[in-house]
């Protein structure tokens, strides 16, 4: 069981969490912290001080104070304005991890929102009740203003949810769960709409596929290094030792692991080569890069998951801070880094696949043994190509780039939520590109036999080879190569 505002959340607890595996609730001392700010919050509502958000406009308007009867309006006004959002809808599983992350925060106890509208989201996230959330409009500070406020409009019962693949409005899924519209009160519109979530929810979504890449790409790295008959001695623990980067460490020691008791690599001992190319025996490094990075968002995603990122801070019944904590910039830099480390796993991929077409020691060229009458695999290393470049055009770093907003007075903005697009949009197009490599290497390892390899390499070239057949002549790929990215998509192959 897990309990909101209390526990550590991970993102391995998220995704449990959104998958159902996972309990969480509200301890009562979680609700106490929630009532408690709750009552300060209502204590400066209808005090004479002027504290942003709580009787002020916003933004710009925060000079405009408001009265006790005005408040609800003003609340439900935040809402219905921000929500101005266009694009497609973001996966449905977004939805719910932001929903997760948001209840989280708000249950630490420092934005001053009611216990039933904390309660509401919970029963939301519980029978799956989705809200529909466009994936373009945030800038990231102020923090993800546009999304949030289209996730919360059903509390208010506006909005949609989705219904299968459906989506229905807010209203009537509210009524067929027999539950009435929150009338919101003061602080909880600015509590629900500001912070991070968006950008938080592409962070985890994004870190919990990148662990499975990054260690399938070490097995298609040296599956293509074993179709190679490359040298395993660029991985050697001292090697690595004197050069402890902690990335490369573990891809190191993986690739040992992937050629325990190999036949075929043994074969290379007496080999007249001196040394590979550097995309196969520089796997450790450029792979270790790759791991390093995404230790940095991590840790960082980690961070954010745990902390109060909305505006102001509730601090007691006479002080309510207006600060930043809703700024996206500490994540948004670490999915720009994120995003150039992603998109390297595909480049030297790519590079590995043109390697085991060029007909050197032993393989034959383009990977078929009746070349000219036949193309073999000519054409699929095109579309890692242009994978690759398209992941090249993706790298450009959104926090680079500030648009003023708000008549000026958020006057530097993230951009985070684009980082977080872009970085997910990267980690499907490395799903593509391993899955063509681990074709392109399985076909090598065909010309190695009867050579045999490590068992956790040879378990894999089955998976392969129970989904696509040796290419003997050519045929159309188009259906070898989907059933590879659905197999890596679904995570079926072997990394550990």
């Amino acid at each position: 069981m897990f309990t909101y505002g209390i526990d550590i959340l991970t993102v391995n607890k998220v995704m449990a969490i959104a998958n159902g595996s996972l309990k969480a609730s509200l301890s009562d001392y979680a609700k106490s912290k929630i009532n408690d700010c709750r009552s300060k919050v209502e204590i400066i509502a209808n005090g004479n001080k002027a504290v942003y958000g709580i009787n002020t406009g916003f933004g710009p308007l925060c000079d405009v104070q408001i009265t006790p009867d005005e408040t609800s309006t003003l609340q439900r006004n935040l809402l219905i304005t921000h929500a101005v959002g266009v694009g497609n809808p973001i996966a449905k599983a977004l939805s719910k991890i932001m929903m997760i992350c948001k209840v989280h925060a708000l249950s630490r106890g420092f934005s001053g929102i009611r216990l039933k509208v904390v309660e509401r989201i919970i029963y939301f996230i519980e029978h799956d009740l989705l809200p529909v959330v466009p994936e373009q409009g945030s800038v990231g500070a102020s923090g993800d203003l546009a999304p949030l406020s289209h996730l919360f409009l059903p509390l208010i019962g506006e909005g949609e949810f989705w219904k299968g693949n459906d989506i229905v409005s807010a209203k009537d899924v509210l009524k067929s769960h027999d539950l009435e519209p929150i009338q919101l009160e003061a602080k909880e519109g600015l509590a629900l709409i500001n912070g991070t979530q968006f950008i938080l929810a592409h962070a985890i979504t994004g870190l919990n596929k990148m662990a499975y890449l990054l260690d399938l790409a070490d097995v298609a790295g040296a599956m293509s290094l074993e179709g190679y008959q490359g040298s395993e001695s660029p991985f050697k623990e001292l090697l690595h030792s004197i050069r402890p980067f902690k990335g490369n460490l573990k891809v190191a020691k993986r690739m040992r692991m992937l050629f325990k008791n190999s036949k075929n690599i043994k074969s290379h001992e007496n080999c007249a080569r001196v040394q590979d190319p550097y995309s196969m025996r520089c796997i450790p490094q450029v792979h270790g890069a790759s791991r390093n990075a995404y230790y940095h968002l991590y840790e960082l995603a980690e961070i954010e998951m745990n902390s109060v990122t909305d505006n102001p801070i509730v601090l007691s019944e006479t002080e309510a801070i207006s600060g930043g904590n809703f700024h996206g910039q500490p994540l948004a830099m670490a999915l720009d880094y994120c995003s150039i480390a992603a998109s390297e796993l595909g480049n030297i991929a790519d590079r590995r696949c043109y390697l085991l077409l060029e007909g050197k020691y032993g393989l034959p060229r383009l990977l078929t043994a009746s070349g000219g009458l036949n193309s073999g695999f000519m054409i699929p290393q095109y579309t890692t190509a242009a994978l690759v470049t398209e992941n090249k055009s993706l790298c450009f770093p959104p926090s680079a780039d500030s648009v003023p907003t708000s008549l000026g007075q958020e006057d530097h903005v993230s951009m985070g939520s684009i980082s977080g697009r872009k970085f997910n949009q990267i980690l499907g197009n490395i799903e593509k590109i391993l899955a063509i490599e681990l074709m392109y290497a399985a076909q090598a390892m065909e010309f190695r036999r009867p050579n045999t390899f490590s068992e956790i390499i040879e378990n894999n070239f089955k998976i392969i080879r129970d989904k696509i057949d040796k290419l003997e002549e050519d045929r159309i790929l188009k259906d070898d190569i989907n059933a590879l990215i659905m197999m890596v998509k679904n995570q079926v192959f072997i990394v550990k």
